[in-house]
């Protein structure tokens, strides 16, 4: 699979996954996106949402469509994901409390003005997700987002807010399905989004991206030794021709596949999104240094 470029499934489709995930249920490697497989609205960059995709996967190679595990509204307008609003960067979590299977994304309208992390539930990874609630957690916007759960198995919502100014650390309840009130700031006033999350010998780190819309821009690492702590924003880390641009791609999600952990790029084409691209890259750690590196790779072969 040719990185920085569209990925088709076992039928030859292609991969409508965009803004997502990869994580593992029981044998099988699951992948959730937005599914943007449809023409942008004339002069627009966007398109009518069609849902969150889901595939599934035992070797993260050969990737089988499942459908939508999430399916837009059709009907309702004033519903949160109706075709009309936006539906952007599904994460899905498992709730060893109730069985069930949790997605958040980032819910809007068009204009934007209505930036909300949304909730849905499933008793099934492939779905179908059944839309909860659209909350401000901690009254705060959410944006571009991400969920992260740590060794003791406290979750976490990471969300850009203050218009992007700020990254919003908000504590998930023991169900997954609403924040439990607490929330730091971090990286305040720094202006990212793209948060993607991963820990390694005692620390963790955050990849994420500039905010200069569907232009690709430097990806830059924070770290922390204390998940609720001041992060640190260090260098960009990666490494190769065009590393200054993301190799022309965004942080969307950090996966593990036994100790070792890889970073998903989206290759935004903001007047075709249909047809944008992917990318799945190794992250390398120095645990001497707590420094990470991302080399390019022309291709990935799964692991």
């Amino acid at each position: 699979m040719k990185n920085g470029a569209k990925w088709q499934d076992v039928d030859g489709k292609d991969i409508q996954a965009h803004g997502g995930c990869i994580v593992r249920f029981g044998e099988l490697y699951y992948w959730y996106g937005e599914h943007k497989g449809a023409p942008n609205r004339p002069g627009k960059t966007e398109v009518d949402v069609i849902g969150v995709s889901c595939y599934t996967s035992r070797d993260l190679v050969n990737w089988k469509y499942e459908g939508l595990a999430l399916e837009a509204d059709k009907d309702n307008p004033e519903s949160c994901i109706h075709t009309s609003k936006v539906v952007e960067r599904p994460k899905v979590l498992y709730s060893e409390k109730t069985g069930k299977y949790v997605m958040w994304m980032h819910l809007d309208n068009w204009d934007r003005t209505f930036p909300a992390a949304g909730v849905a539930t499933s008793d099934s990874p492939k779905g179908p997700f059944k839309l909860e609630r659209a909350i401000f957690p901690n009254h705060q916007d959410s944006r571009d987002m991400t969920v992260y759960t740590d060794d003791d198995g406290r979750s976490y919502l990471f969300h850009s807010s203050n218009r992007n100014k700020t990254m919003n650390i908000s504590g998930l309840n023991p169900e997954l399905t609403d924040v439990d009130g607490s929330c730091v700031a971090v990286l305040v006033d720094q202006e990212r989004e793209a948060p993607a999350i991963f820990k390694k010998g005692g620390v963790y780190y955050m990849v994420s991206s500039g905010c200069t819309a569907w232009e690709p821009n430097s990806a830059l690492y924070a770290r922390v030794e204390n998940l609720l702590g001041k992060w640190k924003l260090i260098d960009n880390p990666c490494e190769g021709e065009n590393y200054r641009k993301t190799f022309f791609g965004q942080s969307s999600y950090i996966f593990e596949v036994e100790g070792k952990f890889y970073l998903m790029l989206d290759h935004w084409k903001p007047n075709d999104l249909q047809s944008s691209g992917y990318s799945i890259l190794p992250i390398e750690v120095d645990e001497r240094t707590s420094e990470i590196t991302v080399p390019w790779q022309d291709e990935w072969l799964g692991v």
